[in-house]
């Protein structure tokens, strides 16, 4: 356990928990200061960002151009504003950890914290943290439940239970690890163990939060509707993975609460989470995020964007200024009973790559995973998944609700891309044990056919 680092976390959450009532232009304020500070320090340190945004360094941010997950990784060296971080040495380090094991929330040289994607929208991605900045990543996780009214202390520790991935390198693995302590008593569950072991040690340890992906949440919310799981968390929090509408109805019903929807990513960290009455509420004083169209232009407030711009206002070993990603959310506007004044996140449908696109008769059809949400979310009663391949898309239904046939969702799942326009694609149904599921251990509901997850 690092005392310097958990101290360092208690100190943000306090002073974090002072910026709940601050007023609109206070957080516009903060804002432009902190992205002033985050510029300033880039471009001393990083030849990359000095050169990406040549001829721009006083300009506004929404002038500046945006940079990609394949632009950081291939200039990583020329990124990063300290001189002794090399990639190859970094990746490397992550490799070892992969292979031989050993603790992922002990400091690499001392010094550093790092984390990988999965590489499912492309290239794996390596990110890198000093220590003050690694504190701000386990404060922002933290800031989670502070907002959902759960506390900890020394009187009463934060028992909390993670059903998700155990690869080391993942981050929710080495913030995990960062976080053990007296103060947050954590277990880690492979999402891919088997049910009955997951079941037996949940009842034993017997967690005040239940945090994990959707995927891996509703089969337990199965589990404990059924008897066989007997856990009462205080709070249920999906992160990860969208957490469809039937999904949240059927946590609700095994655990009796709303479960918190969180939005986070290896990136950035939280992005935003649910106050006590379930609104989303972004990270303003941590983060810039800007929605934009395909084109790269601003959508209003209450549009869904094509894909998503975040600048990371701590950021400071890798920089991340208007950094892309490929979400699609749509933002609301302020004002919510918990008298919090940060943007609202009003969805969160997914990514580009769950879109689908399927041929018609006049070209190719795009099909957003709603058209399948509305079919199979009561069809599998552990989840589904659709995956498309070159002759066909292969449906699995994971558990198979009571009174339905996979002829019947055949049927339907077909009659629902004919009402979209699609034309001339095989279907196949087939009911499975498992869902499969990514190298971090995510089950996507959509998986097309360039999508390397």
């Amino acid at each position: 356990m690092d005392l310097r680092l958990i101290s360092r976390v208690l100190f943000l959450r306090a002073a974090w928990r002072r910026r709940d009532h601050w007023d609109a232009a206070r957080i516009t304020a903060h804002q432009d200061h902190a992205l002033q500070e985050l510029r300033r320090a880039t471009y001393a340190g990083s030849e990359f960002y000095r050169r990406h945004h040549d001829g721009l360094h006083d300009a506004p941010l929404d002038q500046l151009p945006p940079v990609t997950k394949a632009d950081l990784m291939e200039h990583f060296d020329e990124a990063v504003t300290t001189p002794d971080l090399r990639l190859a040495e970094l990746e490397n380090h992550l490799r070892t950890l992969t292979q031989i094991g050993g603790d992922p929330g002990l400091a690499w040289k001392g010094r550093w914290r790092a984390a990988a994607t999965a590489g499912t929208t492309g290239r794996r991605g390596t990110f890198v943290w000093d220590r003050t900045e690694w504190a701000t990543v386990l404060a922002s996780y933290a800031r989670a439940n502070d907002w959902a009214g759960i506390s900890a202390g020394l009187t009463r520790p934060l028992k909390m239970a993670l059903v998700s991935s155990r690869v080391p390198t993942h981050q929710s693995a080495v913030v995990g690890a960062s976080l053990r302590s007296i103060l947050v008593p954590a277990l880690r569950l492979d999402v891919t163990a088997p049910m009955d072991e997951t079941v037996a040690a949940l009842n034993r340890f017997q967690p005040r939060i239940l945090v994990g992906y959707a995927s891996a949440l509703k089969p337990l919310a199965a589990e404990q509707r059924a008897g066989r799981l007997h856990v009462s968390p205080q709070g249920v929090m999906s992160a990860s993975e969208v957490l469809s509408t039937h999904t949240a109805s059927e946590l609700e019903a095994a655990w009796g609460s709303k479960p918190f929807d969180v939005y986070a990513a290896t990136e950035t960290a939280g992005i935003a989470s649910p106050c006590t009455y379930r609104n989303r509420h972004v990270y303003e004083d941590l983060l810039i995020i800007e929605p934009v169209d395909q084109a790269g232009n601003p959508v209003p407030a209450g549009t869904t964007g094509a894909k998503l711009l975040v600048t990371v206002l701590f950021s400071r070993t890798l920089p991340l200024i208007r950094y892309e990603m490929s979400d699609t959310i749509k933002l609301g506007g302020r004002g919510c009973p918990c008298g919090r004044s940060f943007t609202l996140l009003q969805d969160i449908e997914g990514r580009i790559e769950d879109v689908l696109h399927l041929p018609g008769k006049e070209g190719r059809v795009t099909v957003h995973p709603i058209v399948f949400h509305h079919v199979l979310d009561e069809a599998g009663t552990n989840g589904w998944q659709v995956i498309q391949e070159p002759s066909r898309l292969r449906v699995l239904l994971s558990g198979l609700a009571p009174g339905t046939s996979t002829e019947g969702v055949r049927d339907a799942v077909s009659g629902a891309l004919k009402e979209a326009g699609v034309v001339d694609t095989q279907i196949d149904v087939q009911v499975v044990d498992q869902l499969e599921r990514t190298a971090l251990g995510k089950a996507p509901f959509v998986r097309g056919l360039t999508d390397r997850r």
